[in-house]
């Protein structure tokens, strides 16, 4: 998985593709509708990567108080996007930074 056509076409299929991360799986899912299933891939992790994509994932739910936290927690500021637009950043980011490692 390296880049975003790839990502985008592979919500077609009834589960993640393999080959991607814990964030990138919570993003698959997210793109599927399924908050709750993309929340369990990230609400345990560490790092700023998986706080940015929880940070969306509790905007998205409506709890802007825990998305504060996370997005604190990722070194962001809470964003002024759409949602949609936040997940196409957070995603392609992702894909880019974590390609070679994919």
């Amino acid at each position: 998985m390296t880049n975003m056509t790839t990502f985008l076409g592979s919500l077609d299929r009834p589960s993640p593709p393999a080959d991607l991360n814990r964030e990138l799986r919570a993003l698959w899912w997210a793109g599927k509708s399924e908050w709750s299933k993309a929340h369990d891939q990230v609400d345990s992790a560490a790092g700023r990567r998986a706080a940015w994509v929880h940070a969306y994932l509790h905007r998205w739910e409506g709890d802007i108080g825990n998305a504060g936290y996370w997005y604190r927690q990722a070194g962001r500021q809470v964003p002024d996007q759409s949602l949609d637009d936040e997940w196409q950043e957070i995603t392609r980011s992702l894909l880019r930074e974590l390609a070679p490692q994919l």
